[in-house]
């Protein structure tokens, strides 16, 4: 599937979202600038503006407004990317050098801030406090998702509900927002934006379900980078969780991520994703996926019909069956 051929008559502003996004990193100082522009350069799905966009549909749509949120929320999510690579040590991202290892931490972390930077000064073109305050909240709920990966890391002993509320922080919450930020922009009913909220905070977990399923069971090519990177850095990931909970690999699968563990990620991981590979922990992780998307198409069911819904039910479809 072609990046936005989902997306029909989105394309036009998504073109323009697009070369907003660069020329808001474009600033006084060159060195931001440039790791700013490698980071954008990347790539990525964009999914964040196109369900700002698509919210907006069931309101009175103005690219212009909603260039607005859709903009800094795509900044918000590229900033924790870098800040990401750096507690990973990942030295790719969609198969390009990350700015980490291109650069080095310091760089990389303070490029990070200043994309959060710039995202929060473009929205302080709109004057409604109340998106203000939803996007402040979840910006917190971000940081908060990202120290508990880092307290988690290696931890054979978290359950499924911590691992749920953590994907929540760090995933979930911004792609719900996005719907629901974009219907609030454009001032669509409150019940609207509500019913948005939910379908988006139902595809973001299956999303990050889906993106853990990938590492695991993508290919390098696909994922642009190598599989098993997750368990490679420590993070535990529902799959792996699943599979802790099979008998006839728990054991040997503990034994490997002690082995990862004790040489700092510094080692060959293909065994221990063999062995997640071989449990129950990949059907189960698709079931859960599964289920979240039914919820999200639950949620669909309560708005108008437009033309943009179809569009949504599709996205919610696609989720599930990428394979990047």
């Amino acid at each position: 599937m072609k990046r936005f051929d989902i997306f029909g008559t989105l394309k036009k502003d998504m073109d323009v979202i697009e070369k907003e996004l660069y020329l808001s990193v474009e600033g006084d100082s060159p060195e931001l600038t440039e790791t700013s522009l490698h980071l954008l350069r990347a790539g990525g799905k964009r999914l964040r503006p196109v369900f700002v966009l698509m919210g907006g549909k069931f309101g009175s749509y103005d690219i212009e407004r909603l260039k607005l949120v859709a903009v800094p929320l795509e900044l918000i999510h590229s900033a924790s990317l870098v800040h990401d690579d750096v507690i990973d040590d990942a030295e790719t991202r969609r198969g390009k050098p990350t700015v980490k290892a291109k650069w080095d931490n310091r760089v990389a972390m303070y490029t990070g801030d200043y994309i959060y930077g710039r995202a929060l000064e473009l929205t302080t073109k709109l004057e409604e406090p109340e998106i203000h305050r939803i996007l402040a909240k979840a910006m917190v709920e971000m940081a908060i998702g990202e120290m508990e990966q880092i307290r988690d890391f290696f931890n054979t002993e978290q359950n499924i509900r911590r691992y749920l509320l953590r994907i929540r922080r760090k995933t979930s919450l911004l792609i719900a927002i996005s719907c629901q930020l974009g219907a609030l922009a454009a001032n669509a009913d409150r019940r609207v934006a509500s019913g948005l909220y939910r379908f988006g905070y139902n595809v973001g977990m299956a999303f990050q379900i889906q993106d853990d399923l990938l590492d695991l069971c993508g290919t390098e090519k696909q994922i642009g980078k190598p599989p098993g990177s997750d368990m490679r850095q420590g993070n535990i990931t529902l799959p792996v969780i699943f599979a802790l909970g099979d008998h006839h690999v728990s054991e040997p699968l503990r034994q490997e991520l002690d082995r990862i563990q004790a040489m700092n990620g510094q080692c060959d991981v293909s065994e221990a994703v063999q062995l997640v590979r071989a449990s129950s922990g990949i059907a189960k992780s698709e079931a859960l996926a599964d289920r979240y998307i039914r919820k999200a198409l639950d949620a669909l069911d309560t708005l108008p019909d437009i033309k943009t819904k179809k569009h949504l039910r599709e996205i919610a479809h696609f989720i599930t069956k990428r394979s990047y």
